[in-house]
């Protein structure tokens, strides 16, 4: 009996071998010419085999490749045929590959793919495949996919593999390619398979495995939902047709294995058995694959019988077979479309007709009769099937297999297929191309080429490729994996992220390339992202959207942010969102902070605020004022900003002022610490996203004054600087500034006309009535602003009321209660009384004093709590504070490390922390989380750091989720910010007013 593989159109006579000389066997097949391959010397040759597999002709891209041969013995042994050339198809000699157990059948892919099905039901993975080494280097155990139920057939393609364990489930693995040819896990496709085999482009067909006493076998392969073939008409169906009524549904939906049959028409020639009566498919047992496939085939034959003892009269012609019910007609979507076998004699007067495949391959097709329990099988009036091989072809998504119609052999489109049908996004990886699954499980991947950062030495851009892969289970879950598929010293290798572990997706700027970086907690934790590139902004676009996606489904997130949603902005100016669960702000064991999802929001702003009603005001980066507006409401968000470097000398009294400085000097080019070189050259806009509009200048709005020539002056770096020069004065530098622009769409709507530079919403529950919401703001001049109007149906608010001061303010803060408190540019902090829903501007400034010798910059208003920020990162707490005194007492340190705070409606404390300890080298700003906050301790205990590198701004004044109190105490451990020990607190003398 000969075994086809039709990737290579090479054949094997089973048990049959030349120990003489060549011995060829020519066997033409629709004009191709097959070669029979001796089993000879020059070397040890293999006993007789049971199945062979061809592959490999994909793993290098020169013209002329030529595939590879594996066959597997009858005693279990693997051997690789050597010497196969174009001119030489038959190849030279047999080479035997050790395995470490007898193998029963094996599976080569195009590339570099290579499995094997033991005996024991469990598979081999041959590693180490490649031009250099055809033959590989070691195997690799994988447990069967059924924990209970061993494994019976196996199919690779190019990044694909299938199996069918011996309850005739089916199973695909996920995660399997050239760097990672073992996969990553199992993942169960519904229907009940024989076999399945693998063709080009990962197309799939399989054999279906419901038989019957009469031995029946079905060919099934892949089709599209939409299918447009109609149901059978049951009333056609008669006795006297030869087709064999399936009982079962002859299309097999994925995961429908187990729906009941659809009615069947029952007549008085031949009745049918009930569904329940019908025997499960034959178990292969025997030492042989092929012959265990076909054993039973044996047994019915041998029972029924032969043709010559049928009675002339009782011999009738076949009619044509009827069509199975389609995927519309079994009422949802199926992958998995019955394959009718028209009889030997249809199928050789339709010859001429199935010669027009062309290259794509062609197939004679058969149909599987019905024959009454009485009549004799025989292969000329329909064999039994047991095997498929559709290697050879290459079937069009968008065309119907009528080739595979019980009319007749017909033609299709035989060619590649466009995987854009789905979406320009995805890739489906299905059964046989883009197929839609409905109630079953699905796998969509999407491929493609970035750059990824090697963060280790030597450190440098790496061309990798990189694959997201998504499954979606029967329940309706979706699990998806990422991964970045890379070469080192010749070795490939992979990463992998898993989607739901994932924690942000943001931006960042390495190089001037179009680069985000993917966060997970552990990775956090470490400080230590993975980092790709894109070559446009575009591809950049649309991965973070992909990603952002698939994160969403996980997590079950949908739609715009809730008005409980934390904000936040990044140094680069996007926009993040988190949505809080009451476990949060949880007295005892609260979430994580490095467990936080963070998804982008369209827009590029510097800071964003908000409040439990839903209202979120914004800030651009040149002071322009927007108001979120919803989904499905894009405006363009066009923004500007400066960017500086200094120009840094140092006096030499033979030369005077030069760039030589002394060694120990700061570069003579550098960012405003001194610490970070920068030159005019090597400096660029914020992200790739920023444009310049100008040309590098020097600015002579320096805050201390400049001489005419931009120059400041002081004794040394890094003192006060001054504009005008003195006999101590030994260093000086100047800044240059140069303007850049972006233009990006986002759900914002513009306020205008005047530029801010803080704002402010009073904070409140979520079953808060207000029919006003009171909105502060400072203008890029200091004026302090009160906005009238502000409500949920008008979120814009109506117009601006000035509120009067004596000097410009540069923070400002309202909390509950209408307390506003502000701080002034000269670092004074003030507290403005009797503000109300009566009188929304307030009466008076009350005067309060700082702490001791430090000078606040940043303050934010709570429920009944008031922390600020001064200008060496220092926190500090207002102790003090009740209805009757609003202003407070004293001030408390809390903690160094702090650029920025946040205080909600609950008086929860977040930060933006300077630096994480331990990582020196981490890029400042990341989202702290103050633990331990309570009535009973308002300045909360320790610190738990979260995502960071690159964070801007955070706003939790929307989350009003209030968890419940316990008498627990909050998580202990030493506090991972180092904070000073608390000096003595500062009380205040008397308020003054102004």
């Amino acid at each position: 009996m000969n075994f086809v593989d039709h990737d290579s159109m090479l054949t094997i006579k089973q048990g049959k071998a030349s120990q003489g000389g060549v011995n060829f066997h020519r066997l033409k097949v629709e004009g191709v010419v097959v070669l029979q391959i001796p089993l000879d010397n020059p070397r040890k040759p293999p006993l007789p085999l049971c199945d062979i597999s061809c592959g490999g002709w994909e793993m290098s891209d020169q013209s002329g490749r030529y595939p590879y041969l594996w066959g597997v013995s009858q005693q279990g042994q693997v051997w690789f045929r050597e010497g196969i050339h174009p001119r030489v198809p038959e190849g030279s000699s047999w080479e035997e590959v050790e395995v470490p157990k007898e193998v029963a059948q094996l599976s080569a892919g195009p590339g570099d793919l290579l499995w094997a099905l033991l005996w024991d039901g469990n598979l081999l993975v041959r590693t180490g495949l490649s031009l250099d080494c055809p033959t590989g280097t070691s195997w690799v155990e994988v447990q069967s996919p059924g924990k209970e139920v061993e494994a019976l057939h196996v199919a690779v393609g190019v990044s694909v593999v299938w199996v069918v364990t011996k309850d005739y489930k089916v199973w695909f693995r996920r995660g399997v390619n050239s760097h990672n040819p073992c996969g990553s896990g199992w993942i169960s496709i519904g229907g009940e398979m024989m076999m399945v085999d693998v063709g080009l482009n990962d197309q799939d067909c399989a054999f279906s495995g419901q038989l019957t006493e009469a031995s029946q076998g079905s060919v099934l392969s892949c089709t599209d939902s939409d299918s447009e073939l109609g149901p059978p008409d049951p009333q056609n169906a008669t006795s006297d047709t030869p087709v064999l009524e399936a009982q079962a549904p002859s299309v097999v939906p994925l995961g429908a294995a187990d729906s009941p049959p659809p009615p069947q028409t029952p007549t008085d020639e031949a009745p049918t058995a009930p569904q329940k009566d019908a025997p499960k498919p034959f178990i292969p047992a025997s030492d042989s694959f092929i012959n265990s496939l076909v054993s039973d085939r044996d047994r019915t034959v041998a029972s029924q019988p032969s043709i010559a003892e049928i009675p002339q009269e009782e011999v009738e012609q076949p009619a044509p077979a009827p069509m199975l019910p389609t995927p519309e007609a079994a009422g949802h979507d199926v992958p998995w479309m019955n394959v009718d076998l028209e009889g030997a004699e249809a199928a050789r007067s339709a010859q001429a007709t199935a010669c027009s495949l062309g290259d794509g391959g062609a197939a004679a097709t058969y149909a599987l009769g019905t024959l009454e329990s009485s009549q004799g099988v025989g292969e000329e009036d329909g064999p039994v099937w047991t095997w498929i091989s559709g290697g050879g072809c290459d079937v069009d998504a968008g065309s119907q297999i009528s080739w595979l119609s019980p009319t007749g052999t017909r033609t299709t489109s035989v060619h590649g297929f466009n995987c854009d049908l789905c979406t320009q996004r995805y890739l489906r990886l299905s059964l046989l191309t883009c197929v839609h699954l409905c109630c079953v499980q699905s796998v969509w991947v999407r491929k493609g080429s970035l750059r990824w950062w090697r963060d280790w030495k030597p450190q440098r851009w790496v061309d990798v490729g990189v694959a997201l892969e998504q499954s979606t289970k029967a329940d309706g879950r979706k699990d998806s994996i990422f991964f970045v598929y890379y070469t080192q010293y010749d070795e490939k290798k992979y990463l992998h992220v898993f989607i739901n572990e994932v924690t942000v997706l943001v931006p960042v700027l390495r190089d001037c390339h179009y680069a985000f970086a993917v966060y997970t907690a552990e990775r956090t934790k470490q400080r230590w992202p993975l980092v790709l590139a894109a070559p446009t902004e575009q591809d950049m676009d649309d991965w973070l959207s992909l990603l952002s996606d698939c994160c969403c489904e996980c997590r079950g997130i949908a739609g715009p942010p809730s008005r409980q949603a934390l904000w936040s902005t990044t140094s680069k100016g996007d926009i993040m969102v988190h949505e809080p669960s009451f476990s949060l702000e949880a007295a005892a064991h609260a979430l994580a902070s490095d467990l936080m999802f963070w998804r982008q929001v369209p827009g590029h702003l510097r800071c964003v605020e908000s409040n439990s009603l839903g209202l979120v005001w914004g800030i651009g980066w040149d002071g322009t004022a927007w108001v979120y507006s919803g989904p499905g409401s894009g405006k363009r968000l066009a923004g500007s900003q400066s960017v500086h470097v200094y120009e840094n000398q140092r006096w030499n009294p033979m030369t005077g002022y030069t760039d030589k400085g002394l060694p120990t000097d700061r570069p003579m080019w550098s960012d405003e610490s001194g610490l970070k070189e920068c030159t005019k050259g090597s400096t660029h806009p914020p992200s790739p996203r920023w444009s310049w509009v100008s040309e590098w200048a020097v600015d002579f709005m320096v805050p201390g004054g400049t001489d005419k020539e931009g120059w400041q002056y002081a004794a040394d770096f890094p003192t006060t600087f001054h504009g005008h020069k003195t006999i101590k004065d030994f260093v000086r530098r100047r800044r240059w500034t140069r303007k850049c622009k972006i233009t990006v769409r986002g759900p914002w709507q513009q306020v205008p006309p005047i530029r801010l530079t803080d704002i402010s919403l009073m904070p409140c529950l979520a079953q808060s009535q207000m029919e006003q919401v009171p909105v502060w703001a400072l203008s890029d001049k200091g004026d302090v602003l009160c906005r009238l109007g502000v409500s949920q149906q008008n979120p814009a608010g109506s117009s601006w009321l000035h509120v009067g001061t004596d000097q410009p303010f540069k923070s400002i803060s309202i909390g509950g209660a209408n307390q506003v408190w502000a701080i002034a540019k000269d670092g004074a902090v003030f507290y403005r009384g009797s503000v109300s829903p009566q009188n929304p501007a307030g009466e008076c400034w009350y005067h309060i004093p700082s702490p001791l010798r430090q000078t606040l910059r940043q303050l934010s208003v709570g429920r009944t709590s008031v922390f600020a920020v001064d200008e060496n990162s220092n926190l500090w707490y207002r102790q003090g504070l009740t209805p009757s005194y609003p202003q407070g007492s004293a001030w408390e340190l809390i903690s160094n490390n702090v650029t920025k705070v946040s205080v909600g409606p609950l008086d929860q404390v977040w930060i933006i922390a300077d630096g994480v300890p331990g990582f020196p080298a981490e890029t400042p700003g990341a989202v702290c989380h103050r633990l331990g906050v309570g009535p009973m301790e308002p300045k909360g205990q320790s610190w738990d750091y979260g995502i960071g590198g690159g964070w801007e701004h955070i706003s939790v004044r929307g989350n009003s989720s209030e968890a419940p109190r316990g008498a627990q105490p909050p998580p202990g451990g030493p506090s991972r910010s180092p904070a000073p020990q608390r000096p003595p607190a500062q009380v205040n003398g008397s308020a003054v007013v102004v």
